[in-house]
Formats: C-alpha cells, structure tokens, sequence
C-alpha cells in the first residue's frame, strides 16, 4: 500500500470560554460548518477528530457564528475575504 494514500487522525480544539456552540469548516468538508460540530469536555475545551488523508487544509472555527482562524496556528493562508483561513499539513 502506498504511503501517501494513508490517513491520519487530527483532533482540532479551541479554548471555548462560554461558547454555546463551536463548529468547523474547512477544505476537507467544503467549507460546510453543520457538517463537524465539536463538543466541550470538562475543561471548557471545545474538540473534535477526525480522519484525513495527507495533504494541506484550510479551515476556520464558527464560535457561536463568528468565523474566527485558530488561535493555536500559526500557519495561515489570506482568504478571498481579505482575513486569514488557518492550515494543518496532514
């Protein structure tokens, strides 16, 4: 089996603070936030994870409907709206 074709778990997660609701959008579901709801541990830590084949993504968290980068990323890509997607290499 080829290598590059293996997938590889990734777990994204934010500090939620009192967020009601924390979802993910990205290039690896089409930019559609209802399709990866992330839930909140005890902590107040909003998580997620999910399996994704090798490769660069763009994707932003939507916290109680703000599309905001990840502020735990520091690798970024200037989007068609003039702010900042955040990327995880795979």
């Amino acid at each position: 089996m080829a290598e590059k074709d293996s997938k590889k778990r990734v777990t994204f997660k934010i500090q939620g603070g009192d967020a009601n609701e924390v979802l993910l959008a990205g290039s690896f579901n089409a930019w559609n936030p209802s399709a990866r709801p992330l839930k909140k541990d005890a902590k107040g830590v909003w998580k997620t994870t999910m399996m994704l084949p090798r490769g660069s993504y763009e994707y932003l968290f939507v916290v109680d409907g703000r599309w905001m980068e990840d502020p735990e990323c520091n690798d970024r890509q200037i989007n068609e709206f003039g702010s900042y997607n955040s990327i995880i290499i795979v």
